[in-house]
């Protein structure tokens, strides 16, 4: 189904545009953006030149995903500072359904972070490519983060938060970090806070041993984010509600979380559902390297993580990072929390937008906005993923 024309028009599936399903519709894109949405029985054409392509009646289009947590896919990662690593991360997370994302940091030597995010920054800069997943942004997590909760970030190289190094490397990216995991508690972590809500960066508290009282005066400085909910921060206790108390009772907290089944107990994926109900959750993968490759061992932030049966983990058994596709996410949280495929795309696709104040052009489909259009089969399996209107990827039986 290659097609190289500009103007694309899909016809004959569900098509769910904005709070409403079109169930016998068509979308119009030209120029990598949506021009028309509407039921196959209102189809004009006026012998206009579009490339037309019939889906089946049973498939469903939805918005892209948006990834707001991505470290790496396929042998690449963001850490790698390499053009050629972006690459394959924005060649490879369409099959996924991932049309736009953060390439996510991790914790180094402040070297090693300054080459990525001058990659990256760089990388952006010269453009986005219609076909490929979108690089929107940068997630920076960590250093600027608790060794009491390191997870996998390498606790040698964290570093208490520091302003002046951030608009250093802020500086370095043309401005393109829109989003830094904090731990709050540590030596100048609210007046960070602060700076970041002050200049439109997203303060996310994660890989934290903050206490209840400590989110709530984050949440007061401007924190708006809860990194990777449940995992490596201080959990819920009766008497002390810690990190993912707050995240339940403060709506001004969206919570990412990774719906893979290994992070996260199913049980206590429905408990956060049923807290923060779907405006308040953003799926995410937390995806290292190793996602799409066979079970083996490999680098993450010059550690080596063990991939077995759909588990990443240090040689000590720590979880490090994840192999989940965005897509299969979108699955296990219908399947874990019993909620609607709406509120799913609530979760993978209009929350991210909105939350990077991108829903003007991301996250919905709707007439004048990006064609980030993914079709689902009625498994809710990914079959097809335009990025910027142009065919990113198109699954073949058998493969």
């Amino acid at each position: 189904m290659n097609n190289t024309s500009n103007r694309i028009l899909l016809k004959n599936m569900r098509v769910f545009a904005g709070d409403q399903m079109i169930e016998h519709g068509y979308i119009k894109m030209e120029d990598g953006k949506i021009t028309d949405i509407g039921d196959v029985e209102n189809l004009q054409t006026d012998g206009d030149d579009y490339t037309e392509v019939a889906i089946l009646e049973n498939y469903i289009a939805v918005p892209g995903f948006i990834d707001m947590h991505i470290h790496g896919v396929n042998g690449a990662d963001t850490m790698d500072a390499t053009k050629e690593a972006l690459d394959t991360m924005t060649e490879s997370l369409p099959k996924e359904g991932t049309t736009s994302f953060l390439a996510t940091t991790m914790t180094q030597h402040v070297d090693a972070i300054e080459k990525a995010l001058r990659n990256v920054g760089d990388y952006i800069k010269n453009g986005s490519t219609p076909g490929r997943a979108e690089i929107i942004g940068i997630h920076l997590e960590g250093p600027f983060v608790n060794s009491e909760k390191a997870g996998a970030q390498p606790e040698e190289f964290m570093i208490n938060p520091d302003i002046e190094i951030f608009e250093e490397w802020q500086k370095l990216t043309n401005n393109m970090i829109k989003l830094v995991t904090v731990a709050p508690e540590l030596p100048g972590g609210l007046p960070f806070v602060r700076h970041l809500n002050s200049h439109g960066v997203i303060a996310s508290i994660g890989h934290t041993n903050a206490t209840y009282d400590q989110v709530v005066e984050a949440i007061d400085a401007g924190a708006t984010h809860v990194t990777h909910l449940y995992n490596q921060m201080r959990g819920l206790h009766h008497r002390e509600p810690g990190v993912v108390g707050a995240a339940f009772l403060h709506e001004e907290l969206k919570a990412e979380m990774i719906v893979d089944g290994v992070h996260v107990h199913p049980k206590m994926v429905k408990l956060a559902y049923e807290q923060k109900h779907d405006d308040g959750l953003i799926l995410v993968t937390d995806a290292m390297r190793a996602k799409c490759l066979p079970n083996g061992t490999y680098d993450l932030g010059g550690q080596d993580v063990h991939v077995k049966d759909g588990r990443a983990t240090l040689a000590d058994g720590t979880l490090a990072g994840s192999i989940l596709k965005l897509g299969q996410a979108v699955k296990n949280m219908i399947e874990f929390s019993g909620c609607t495929l709406k509120e799913t795309i609530q979760m993978a696709s209009v929350n991210p937008a909105v939350q990077l104040n991108i829903f003007d052009r991301k996250g919905s489909i709707e007439v004048g906005k990006d064609a980030d259009i993914v079709i689902l089969d009625d498994q809710l399996n990914v079959q097809y993923t335009y990025c910027m209107g142009k065919l990113a990827y198109e699954k073949n039986d058998g493969v």
